[in-house]
């Protein structure tokens, strides 16, 4: 472009549209200077003598959770009630109930007899809950066949239930898994029988409306299908379940803990629990080993919610994950242990001390009692582990 065809400057142009501009600037700062005083005159000043209100304090951040206490409950709580008798001194079946490995090489028919039985025990220190259960215990026995063996089943209610009860055992090849079959009314029995096809850990519970009440209550174990040929040789095997309370009071109340159905529809757990109660695998309870030992703990979930089952200080040298005895995975540090599902872990202890199994959802295992002990004696190797193996922590 040659200077001649260049745009020329309009002047009268330029100082038209600075002087609209001017304008619109001049009535936008009018029309809220209008508004802001009409406001102000609105606004009604103190009576002489009136006292003067101070202004809201600011909005305080409430504090951090204290992750060591029992949770809050949520919703309505119902005011606690007196600790009832109890009419078994034990709930918790001991870990260590598991029925020999079985060394025969032919099938056979394997007899099981169960009752239902509606029980109060103890929950924890003060605390009583009235459980549904399999012979007494939570969680019910261990049964135990091989691939090929028939299993005659004979179950009975105690005629002193209020509800009736059946079983549904997930090892069933046929519709139900044996439910239909089974449902009994209180002071009634029945039988079936059902060949074991497929190896593996099984969960069995009740089935009967309403299904989750009966399960929250207690009503499930396992039953272990096992190869042909049987599983390797450990030095010890545990029964170990994971399951929820779902109760009318908090956790740790002291008292009569009854079953709120609105929680469990909510899925709002009070208790997370192994084998039926707070501290059942502590103290006498606990699971046992010498340094050098091999051990297998058979884990399953009876409740509602997956578990991830850690035993804090050892690694699993080979897991049979969803209870299938194929392929072992191995050197795994945590399982997941789906609902209605459970697996097999084996590991040999090294180092001599208090192991925690726990549920590493850590709040269930620190704030609702998903946690239990593996007590190791035996002289500690520093090669393996130099420091201290007792302490203020877990």
């Amino acid at each position: 472009m040659t200077r001649s065809d260049a745009p020329q400057f309009d002047a009268a142009g330029f100082a038209y549209r600075n002087l609209v501009l001017t304008a619109v600037l001049v009535a936008t700062v009018f029309v809220s200077t209008v508004v802001v005083l009409g406001a102000a005159s609105r606004t009604k000043a103190p009576a002489v003598g009136a006292p003067i209100v101070a202004p809201a304090a600011p909005t305080v951040m409430p504090a951090m959770p204290d992750m060591t206490a029992a949770p809050a409950a949520s919703g309505p709580v119902a005011a606690p009630a007196a600790a009832k008798p109890v009419t078994v001194q034990e709930i918790s079946r001991p870990a260590a109930d598991v029925p020999p490995p079985i060394t025969r090489t032919t099938p056979a028919t394997v007899v099981v007899e169960l009752e239902t039985r509606e029980v109060t025990a103890k929950l924890d220190e003060g605390q009583t809950y009235t459980y549904w259960t399999f012979n007494g215990t939570v969680p019910g026995p261990m049964i135990r066949a091989r691939v090929g063996d028939t299993i005659q089943l004979h179950i009975k209610n105690a005629s002193a239930s209020a509800m009736s009860h059946n079983i549904d055992l997930h090892s069933v090849n046929g519709p139900g898994g044996g439910a239909n079959a089974s449902i009994v009314a209180p002071g009634q029995d029945a039988t079936f029988s059902f060949k074991a096809l497929n190896a593996g850990i099984f969960i069995y519970h009740c089935a009967t409306a309403p299904i989750p009440q009966h399960i929250a209550n207690g009503m499930y174990g396992m039953i272990l299908i096992e190869p042909v040929g049987g599983l390797t040789k450990v030095d010890h095997e545990y029964y170990v379940m994971q399951a929820e309370l779902y109760t009318s009071t908090p956790y740790g109340t002291a008292g009569q803990h009854d079953f709120s159905m609105d929680k469990l529809i909510a899925e709002h757990a009070d208790y997370v629990l192994f084998n039926g109660r707070v501290g059942a695998l502590t103290g006498a309870g606990a699971l046992k080993a010498k340094v050098g030992e091999t051990v297998r703990i058979f884990f399953g979930v009876g409740g509602f919610l997956a578990s991830n089952f850690h035993v804090i200080g050892e690694i699993f040298d080979r897991v049979y994950p969803e209870g299938a005895f194929g392929q072992p995975v191995e050197n795994v540090q945590t399982t997941l242990v789906p609902a209605g599902g459970a697996a097999a872990v084996e590991f040999k202890v090294n180092v001599p001390g208090r192991y925690l199994l726990v549920d590493h959802a850590l709040g269930r295992a620190l704030n609702k009692g998903a946690a239990g002990y593996l007590e190791v004696e035996g002289d500690q190797d520093r090669s393996i582990f130099d420091g201290a193996i007792a302490g203020p922590t877990h």
